[in-house]
């Protein structure tokens, strides 16, 4: 097994960043597990080893504890933090909901890079992998303050790839269609288990989160040459944001 240095995955209590940790551990790094719960990410780095950090991706008083807390030299950067709330349409938005989403998933992305930018530089071999979404690529009814706010997300990778171009830093955007992880829409329907679940009713084998966790970790362990610029994954029952086979 090849060893790595150190890497950091935001959002790591649960789902796709809990996975990712685990799977990059597996890989041989030393993983930084930040997210806000303290008591899962501390089960998860005595775990696999790694270190927990609590961590609060739009309190800049935290994310400047979690660069100091992974070190001077940091290899790859999850930025996994993120999240919908509400599926209302535009006419019935509710801005602070739309706040919510751009906080988290643009501004806590923007924080944390740009804390760690020096760390991941130092390293020789740095990368950012970006956790995107279909929705950052495709508008759907009901999603418009989600892919408002993952379009950010993309356009701030592809605008930062442009900025350290020559720089020994790698910008990657995961892009994952349907996933089904234990909380990504109960939060998204505020905890109605019955809307939730209808996401992915009849749906044979969305994604799970160990998927898109397999595919973070290919990304980060190619040659460093290699930057896999984007990498759109969904299930095979989903042909698009639109169209998903389901089961009668």
């Amino acid at each position: 097994m090849s060893t790595h240095g150190t890497a950091v995955v935001t959002g790591a209590s649960s789902g796709i960043g809990a996975a990712t940790a685990r799977a990059l551990a597996g890989q041989g790094f030393h993983v930084v597990c930040a997210a806000r719960r303290a008591d899962r990410i501390r089960e998860l780095a005595d775990e696999i080893g790694g270190t927990a950090v609590v961590c609060d991706v739009t309190s800049p008083d935290d994310v400047a504890a979690l660069a100091s807390a992974a070190g001077p030299g940091v290899e790859l950067l999850v930025n996994n933090a993120g999240g919908a709330v509400g599926l209302d349409p535009v006419e019935d938005a509710d801005p602070d909901q739309w706040r919510a989403m751009y906080e988290v998933n643009v501004l806590g992305t923007l924080n944390v890079t740009r804390a760690l930018l020096p760390a991941l530089e130092a390293s020789g071999r740095g990368t950012i992998v970006n956790v995107g979404s279909t929705a950052g690529r495709i508008a759907y009814e009901g999603g418009g303050g989600y892919t408002a706010a993952k379009h950010g997300v993309a356009v701030m990778t592809e605008t930062l790839r442009l900025e350290l171009v020559g720089r020994p830093v790698r910008v990657t955007e995961i892009a994952p269609g349907m996933v089904h992880t234990e909380e990504f829409s109960l939060t998204r329907f505020d905890g109605d288990a019955e809307r939730a679940a209808q996401v992915y009713r009849g749906v044979a084998e969305p994604l799970v989160a160990e998927d898109v966790a397999d595919a973070i970790a290919w990304m980060a362990t190619r040659p460093h040459h290699v930057n896999v610029d984007l990498l759109v994954i969904k299930p095979l029952a989903q042909a698009a944001q639109h169209k998903v086979a389901r089961d009668a």
